[in-house]
């Protein structure tokens, strides 16, 4: 992919481009957390994007998308968002560099990836990767941080996506072998070594998303705020559900309606998750990291309840394959991938398996995604 974009840069602008790329993510374990000041348990992969970029001494940037095989061009001294369209990644980006004070002069950028499925942050990787390449470009310097802060607020008001911290920080920040425990509060991480020995991690992408994912999501974000402020009555120090200990889960059920109570319950127990996951893989207890799992699937389902038929079949028949330490949904729900812990020695036949299942449930071929904890954003040449 890498060449393909370099060459397609050089077949349309004449020149050689400097290169980028920043890639997906994935999390292992953390869901709906980040919105409440939480933990989450990100880490980069193989697969993302990859920019092509140089100067062109005009006052307009041409953009090409090599996956939509298109071109945009905008005077980047005067646009604004265009309603649903690829070139608001590029756009946003740029006018973020522009308000923080940096000076920008007319470009040419060709895109191009192969991340493959929903939920492994195709946006995020965009973001960042066009950061980095600006960066690079114009000799600016500009931290991983502020990249990362950039491409979160180009997303809100350019994208119109209210998306948290975790995604552009696990794509710029990613290290090979490792994950990143993201303290969402603090946006300060730690590099943790995970080694997964013989058994590897497997997505199954549903091939679904359900049209209540946005509007949920909302609900379930106003459920949490509600159940903070109802919640301050007995801890007032509190601010999000990041404060209330998980030992106080008796009394917090006390306090809340059962609404809002089984909402609260999976952001406070999936916090403690985080940490336990980063305890077990420190101490290579596989078997430990895939029953949490599994407990974050079930609390993801039953409590906040934001599964769908789908993913809770792809989790539950998963739980009983061989050679399968833990499954659960990834994201936010609705649609998109389980993320599986699978000895290799089980790999084939698990896929030949699900496939099999799944079609006959839902007449749906799910698709089986390899990934590998990777790099972080970066320069290429």
């Amino acid at each position: 992919m890498k060449d393909k974009i370099a060459q397609s840069f050089e077949n349309l602008f004449g020149k050689k481009p400097i290169l980028a790329f920043a890639p997906g993510r994935i999390n292992l374990i953390g869901e709906h957390t980040d919105y409440q000041d939480g933990l989450v348990f990100p880490a980069a992969v193989e697969q993302g994007i990859w920019v092509a970029i140089q100067k062109n001494d005009l006052t307009t940037s041409r953009i090409f998308s090599e996956d939509f095989r298109e071109e945009f061009v905008f005077d980047i001294n005067s646009f604004s968002p265009k309603k649903g369209h690829w070139a608001n990644y590029t756009m946003g980006m740029v006018s973020q560099f522009q308000q923080a004070g940096y000076k920008l002069a007319g470009f040419d950028l060709v895109f191009g990836g192969n991340i493959p499925a929903s939920g492994l942050s195709s946006s995020a990787a965009l973001s960042v990767a066009i950061g980095t390449a600006l960066s690079a470009l114009f000799g600016l310097e500009i931290s991983k941080k502020s990249i990362v802060l950039y491409a979160q607020k180009s997303e809100h008001l350019f994208a119109g996506v209210k998306c948290g911290i975790m995604d552009p920080y696990a794509s710029a920040f990613g290290k090979e072998n490792h994950a990143l425990i993201l303290d969402c509060r603090t946006n300060q991480h730690k590099d943790v070594a995970v080694n997964f020995g013989s058994h590897s991690l497997l997505l199954v992408n549903s091939k679904v998303k359900h049209n209540l994912a946005d509007s949920a999501y909302n609900k379930r974000r106003e459920s949490c705020e509600e159940s903070v402020k109802i919640l301050q009555s007995v801890y007032p120090d509190a601010t999000t559900l990041r404060d209330i200990p998980a030992k106080d889960l008796g009394k917090v059920k006390d306090i809340l309606p059962a609404a809002l109570f089984s909402k609260a319950k999976h952001v406070i127990t999936e916090i403690e998750r985080v940490k336990l996951a980063s305890k077990a893989l420190n101490e290579g207890d596989l078997t430990a990291f895939g029953s949490l799992l599994k407990e974050s699937h079930k609390s993801l389902s039953k409590d906040f309840e934001v599964s769908c038929a789908e993913l809770d079949f792809l989790a539950e028949q998963s739980w009983k394959s061989a050679g399968v330490l833990g499954s659960r949904m990834m994201g936010g729900g609705f649609g998109g991938c389980t993320i599986n812990l699978i000895s290799n020695e089980n790999l084939e036949s698990f896929q030949t398996e699900m496939r099999t299942a799944y079609q006959e449930k839902f007449g749906i071929e799910a698709d089986f995604i390899s990934v590998a904890l990777s790099e972080g954003a970066r320069i290429l040449g």
